[in-house]
């Protein structure tokens, strides 16, 4: 049972490497084409699009009672129709918000319990190893998905209509496939208290960090190809390409260094790298056009994006420590929640203060202080101490 579980989910994660080329490589040219934002709009758009990330601690809980495989039915559910909404019926920016509200809603319901439902079908010394490779099969799909959409819309005018239903549909598939899923045993709680407990302290900590780093990447990096290099769906698309292409490989060796070096290794390592790609982000276009090579300077930037995309890989040792270090196995679930909640508490307000530097001192400054935050995140994950599981012989599944 447990192994045709894996294999649902398995395919579950590939199907929706779709809905995620979707997003990045059509949202935030939706939201230029289609509203015209300014960096100031779109900095304050992410208030509403990362509150329910904030959020999402107290839904799972009221929703513990269901267990892990219908709660992410409902996340699927929910993220369905957020998209159908968003390219069928927001007539007007407000309406847009507010399908984008559900759509969010859905997403980072997902998140915490996607790892939760891997994990619950590993065993201790192999939980890299599981998440590399349900991983490595939503970038497999992802990877198709991007090229698709690259060669089609570099000579079709893009339909955003159509996309979003491509990814409602998407999302419903994958809900009915995890129906088929042996149901997980509801978590038994008194009442529907949150757990926060100090024994998770670095957790919380690492979390918060990952959340500041992963917005000033999320909402300003895509947001310097369009406004600064005049980057359109094409580029995104292909660049999700190399990125789908790379992750293929890459993110099952990073369940590899989780099981066999650690997640303070892994983490560490990320950190240093994230250290130089903010760096290359602040220094790129003003260093290569003084040495008269300017039009190196996109390439570089392209490098940058590609190299941090890849790096958030590794969240899974994040998945992975908490797991090592819990408790009791019931608090997994909500504490993966509550550490997404964390994460977006102060990624919901990034994106203002980013927006303001950009405005005042120009985008360099938002991505110094990116490295300023990978230099804290270096500092976070050195502190990490947990025993070495024995890595089997065999292969469980």
């Amino acid at each position: 049972m447990q192994k045709r579980d894996f294999t649902l989910f398995l395919l579950i994660s590939a199907l929706l490497g779709i809905t995620q080329s979707i997003d990045t490589s059509f949202f935030n040219n939706f939201l230029n084409d289609s509203f015209h934002l300014t960096v100031s709009q779109r900095t304050l758009l992410e208030i509403p699009r990362e509150f329910p990330g904030f959020a999402v601690v107290f839904v799972s809980t009221l929703l513990l009672f269901l267990g892990d495989i219908r709660i992410a039915v409902v996340a699927n559910a929910l993220a369905a129709f957020g998209m159908f909404g968003m390219g069928y019926l927001a007539g007007d920016f407000n309406t847009m918000v507010i399908w984008l509200l559900l759509y969010s809603m859905g997403q980072h319901l997902y998140m915490p319990i996607s790892n939760s439902i891997v994990m619950s079908l590993s065993d201790e010394a192999n939980m890299g190893k599981k998440l590399g490779q349900i991983n490595g099969a939503n970038t497999l799909i992802f990877l198709v998905a991007n090229l698709s959409f690259a060669l089609i819309f570099k000579k079709v005018q893009v339909n955003y209509q159509l996309i979003f239903l491509i990814g409602a549909i998407t999302f419903i598939l994958a809900g009915i496939l995890l129906m088929r899923m042996n149901p997980h045993k509801p978590t038994k709680t008194k009442g529907y208290k949150l757990i926060f407990k100090k024994e998770y302290s670095l957790f919380y900590v690492l979390n918060i960090l990952y959340g500041a780093r992963k917005q000033i990447f999320l909402t300003f990096a895509p947001w310097v190809l369009i406004k600064i290099f005049n980057q359109g769906v094409s580029t995104f698309a292909m660049l999700g390409f190399i990125i789908a292409g790379l992750s293929i490989f890459f993110k099952p060796f990073v369940g590899y260094l989780i099981d066999k070096y650690g997640e303070r290794f892994v983490l560490a390592s990320e950190a240093i790298i994230l250290i130089f790609v903010c760096i290359g982000y602040g220094v790129s276009k003003a260093f290569f056009e003084g040495i008269g090579k300017g039009e190196l300077a996109i390439i570089f930037i392209f490098a940058c994006y590609v190299v941090d995309q890849m790096l958030m890989a590794s969240t899974m040792a994040r998945a992975t420590y908490l797991r090592r270090i819990a408790v009791e196995p019931s608090d997994i679930s909500p504490s993966l929640a509550m550490g997404t909640t964390l994460d977006h508490a102060l990624a919901m307000f990034i994106p203002w203060i980013g927006g303001m530097i950009w405005n005042l001192w120009g985008y360099e400054f938002v991505f110094f202080a990116g490295a300023f935050i990978a230099v804290l995140n270096l500092i976070v994950a050195s502190r990490i101490r947990i025993a070495r599981p024995t890595v089997p012989t065999e292969e469980t599944v």
